[in-house]
């Protein structure tokens, strides 16, 4: 499965995630092979892209629980945009609650781990797929942290408006490149920031947990918002929990600005800085989801391909590797191995073709030589 941009899709290409329409219904299907007039219809909706299969790679199967993430997602982004639209107008939106409880029921108290499925994403629902996928994130790892149901709804409420920010920002300059952000773009989404965060500590229809979690977070995330010296240190639990689900979307997310990061390097990422990321926080979210389950097919270091082939608790990122090259059997917990050999991440694709560049082919190339015409060697 690759990501493919919407400018550089083509005709025969099957689609590897279904596409549904903004009223959630579904347009077209896993393994639907896209035809000129879908790649028109993909354009227009405004997505960034989508997931496609390899020419040879099978569909890949789907639990129960696949499904319903899937359905949960298409389902759940009305009552999200409901209530993102309504407090961006400062007004209190009426499902808030209720939301965030439906979103405990289904994955506050999950003992499984399930697969993290990325969304579709166009610039008109970004913000809103984002929010649904971190508030789910937030219910899964404030149950592995042995939260109480007050706490965790606390949590799910914060990361339903945390992005609240984001949302005002107007939605030219809000997708803008950020190599291309000028000095007064800068200040101006900052200001958004503020506004939002100037929202939230006048708000007196939240709790005061959730008032400070997300005030706290967009401190943290956007500290152009406070003067030099109030970003907040140290965060309470809830808001490392939000920060650490934040990341991991918006890493593995599509996104405007190039391919998103696999699994793998996310969570690298995650654990490679204890004092910015919560130790135990990030060991929540790596129970809640599957990362490196048996039969990802990954890269190593040494440049060989394999197969995972059993996960290992004590440590994501070291599970039995089949290779490709030689079908040993790697252990990659035991230090022998490790010295030589670690994953160096997911296997972007499984076509061993060749990308020829044609511009130095065609160094090499001369005028049409016809069948039986004598050439003169030339050392190339």
């Amino acid at each position: 499965m690759i990501f493919v941009k919407s400018d550089e899709l083509k005709t025969g290409m099957r689609l590897a995630k279904p596409i549904y329409n903004k009223s959630g219904v579904m347009l077209y299907e896993r393994n639907s092979k896209l035809k000129s007039q879908s790649i028109v219809s993909i354009r227009n909706f405004g997505l960034i892209g989508v997931y496609i299969l390899e020419a040879a790679e099978p569909v890949p199967p789907m639990t129960e629980d696949d499904i319903e993430f899937e359905r949960f997602q298409a389902m759940s982004i009305f009552a999200i945009k409901d209530i993102m639209d309504t407090v961006t107008k400062r007004k209190k939106p009426q499902e808030l609650y209720q939301f965030s409880e439906r979103v405990l029921k289904s994955y506050g108290s999950l003992h499984r781990k399930i697969n993290f499925i990325q969304s579709i994403r166009s610039k008109e629902d970004y913000v809103y797929k984002h929010t649904l996928n971190t508030t789910i994130l937030c219910a899964m790892m404030t149950y592995k942290l042995g939260m109480e149901f007050t706490r965790q709804l606390d949590v799910v409420i914060a990361a339903l408006l945390h992005d609240i920010g984001t949302l005002l920002i107007p939605i030219n300059l809000r997708y803008k490149n950020r190599d291309g952000l000028s000095e007064e773009d800068r200040i101006k989404i900052n200001t958004y920031h503020t506004a939002a965060l100037q929202m939230f500590s006048q708000n007196r229809d939240l709790s005061t947990d959730s008032v400070r979690i997300v005030t706290d977070i967009i401190k943290q995330l956007h500290p152009g918002v406070v003067k030099s010296g109030e970003v907040p240190e140290f965060l309470p639990l809830g808001a490392e929990v939000l920060k650490v689900a934040y990341v991991y979307d918006n890493m593995t997310a599509m996104n405007f600005e190039g391919e998103p990061h696999s699994e793998i390097e996310a969570i690298r990422h995650l654990m490679s800085d204890e004092l910015t990321y919560a130790p135990d926080v990030v060991e929540a979210l790596i129970s809640s989801i599957n990362i490196l389950q048996p039969g990802t097919c990954v890269e190593l270091n040494n440049g060989d391909k394999g197969l995972v082939i059993a996960a290992n608790n004590n440590n994501v990122l070291e599970p039995f590797v089949l290779s490709f090259r030689d079908n040993k059997i790697h252990n990659l917990s035991d230090s022998r191995e490790t010295k030589e050999m670690h994953i160096k991440d997911i296997m972007k694709t499984m076509d061993n073709r060749h990308v020829v560049d044609t511009s130095l082919l065609s160094q090499y190339t001369g005028g049409t030589v016809h069948m039986g015409q004598h050439m003169e060697h030339k050392n190339y």
